[in-house]
C-alpha cells in the first residue's frame, strides 16, 4: 500500500472517494444522485488539466516515497482510496477550466434538480478564488481520503507530496478552501501549518507560503 502518481484509469475510482467524502468529508452518494456531477467539479479537471500535480492513495501500490512506512494498521485492501490534487497557478487554472472543461459539463447538467441545484449553479458561474489570497498563494490543493485511510498520517504523508512538488515547480504558497463546518478538516489542516486566511459564506481559506513549508517538509 502507498502513494503513487496518478495514471489514466483512476477516474472511476476517485470519482467514487469525491463521491463518498463530499458531505463535510461524509459519504454524500445517498444526496446526490447524479453520480459523477460532484466529481466532474472537484476532481476532473484536475486530472485532465493538471495530471502531473495529482497524487493517489492505494492499498494495492507500493509507496514510492522512499520515506513512508508501509504499516496499514490493518486497514482492508481495496484500490485507491483517497487523493490530493493541485494546480500550481490558480488564475491559469480556473481560465483553463473556462476554456476546456466547464462548457461540455454545462450542457450535460443544465437539467439538474434539488439538491444538486447549487452544483449546477457553479457550473453556470464559477466564483474565481479571491485575489487576496491568490496574491500570496497562488495554488491550491484539494484532498480527501476515505475513512479507513484517515487518522494514520496518510493525509499529511499526501499534502507534502504536493507541496513538495510545488515547491519544485517555483510556487510562492499554496490555498485550500474548506466547509467551515467541517471541523475535523480545519483541525488536520492546522496541525499540518495551514492558517486561516478569509471566511467567506460558509467556506474557510487557509493558506500556507513556501517559506513555511519549508520548515515542515
Amino acid at each position: 500500500m502507498g502513494i503513487r502518481t496518478y495514471r489514466r484509469g483512476d477516474e472511476t475510482a476517485l470519482y467514487e472517494v469525491c463521491l463518498r467524502t463530499g458531505l463535510d468529508g461524509q459519504d454524500a452518494s445517498a444526496v446526490y444522485p447524479t453520480r459523477h456531477l460532484l466529481a466532474d467539479i472537484f476532481v476532473g479537471p484536475y486530472l485532465a488539466l493538471q495530471p502531473s500535480l495529482a497524487w493517489v492513495l492505494d492499498d494495492d501500490s507500493d509507496d514510492d516515497s522512499g520515506d513512508v512506512s508501509g504499516d496499514d494498521g490493518g486497514r482492508p485492501a481495496g484500490g485507491p482510496g483517497g487523493y490530493v490534487l493541485g494546480a500550481l497557478d490558480t488564475r491559469a487554472f480556473e481560465a483553463d477550466c473556462e476554456r476546456l472543461w466547464w462548457p461540455p459539463l454545462r450542457a450535460r447538467y443544465r437539467h439538474v434538480t434539488e439538491p444538486e441545484r447549487w452544483l449546477a449553479e457553479h457550473l453556470a458561474g464559477p466564483r474565481p478564488a479571491p485575489d487576496e489570497i491568490v496574491a500570496g498563494h497562488p495554488s491550491h490543493l484539494h484532498i480527501d481520503l476515505l475513512p479507513r485511510w484517515q487518522g494514520a498520517g496518510w493525509g499529511s504523508r499526501l499534502v507534502a507530496r504536493l507541496l513538495q512538488a510545488l515547491d519544485e515547480h517555483g510556487s510562492r504558497g499554496v490555498h485550500l478552501g474548506v466547509s467551515a463546518r467541517n471541523t475535523r478538516a480545519v483541525a488536520f489542516y492546522t496541525k499540518l501549518g495551514f492558517t486561516e486566511l478569509k471566511r467567506a459564506d460558509t467556506v474557510l481559506f487557509m493558506g500556507m507560503t513556501a517559506a513555511e513549508w519549508r520548515t515542515r517538509l
